[in-house]
């Protein structure tokens, strides 16, 4: 079984995946509304799309909004993340400052996770992920393709890279184009989770095609799913209450066979 990653008393890896839910509004305004409004959703941990944010690279307005997200949050865990335009975020970045805002972001000690593209490059990566550390913020490496499914064996290899430049949690992210491709993610997530990783993994297939990736991870191995208190972030995110229901559900029934 793989290590859980224990993040202000939530341990993702462990029981049932945990449910992220994103906020992405587009002003301060907005942004904390959001937020508020968690108090009556399910969820386990929060990410704040970043690239939502009007004002993201004026730093010390973001950083004023990581504050009050704190206060709202309380002891809540919260993923910063800067989805770029190649991954299907709103907004265009260069490497260098995506590079700079994240570990400065990870620096205030306001955040628990950062999110950190594995297509940034090798040393960009693990230059954000070894700050990161410093600042005791762990790190989501992420994959994102909207227009397709890997192989099985290119899905892996992505995972293991995003593992050996040190990410705290790999993530990947596909499109299926059919029932197969959302079979291969699976399949996939079964052999990394139980041959190749030493720690929590995240993958998803998007789209309503492949609903079910976000369903089982307890059974396959995906530690962690999003749900959406609104606006969804990605293809195929279902409401966080629905997911709830449904991931404790099977959650039940596998430990009613166990019993049995």
């Amino acid at each position: 079984m793989n290590n859980y990653i224990d993040v202000r008393g939530i341990k993702i890896g462990e029981g049932i995946p945990k449910i992220c839910v994103p906020i992405v509004g587009k002003t301060k305004e907005e942004i904390l509304k959001d937020a508020a409004a968690l108090s009556e959703v399910p969820h386990d941990v929060v990410e704040w799309r970043v690239d939502w944010f009007d004002d993201v690279f004026e730093f010390e307005k973001l950083v004023n909004v990581l504050k009050s997200l704190r206060e709202i949050l309380g002891n809540t865990p919260l993923l910063f993340t800067f989805r770029t335009s190649n991954e299907g975020g709103e907004k265009n970045i260069d490497k260098n400052t995506y590079a700079e805002l994240n570990k400065k972001a990870a620096s205030t000690g306001l955040i628990d996770l950062v999110d950190v593209e594995l297509f940034t490059g090798d040393e960009i990566v693990k230059d954000i992920v070894e700050s990161a550390h410093k600042s005791g913020v762990k790190v989501i490496a992420s994959n994102h393709d909207f227009n397709k499914t890997p192989a099985k064996d290119e899905i892996i290899r992505r995972l293991v890279k995003m593992q050996e430049l040190g990410a705290d949690i790999p993530k990947i992210a596909v499109m299926p184009t059919s029932k197969k491709d959302v079979a291969v993610l699976i399949a996939a997530t079964a052999e990394m989770s139980e041959d190749l990783s030493d720690r929590p993994i995240i993958t998803m297939s998007m789209a309503g095609t492949g609903l079910i990736s976000r369903l089982s991870g307890e059974a396959f191995g995906s530690a962690m799913t999003f749900g959406s208190a609104g606006k969804a972030s990605a293809p195929g995110q279902m409401n966080a209450s629905d997911l709830r229901r449904a991931l404790e559900l099977y959650h039940q029934y596998q430990d009613f066979r166990q019993k049995a």
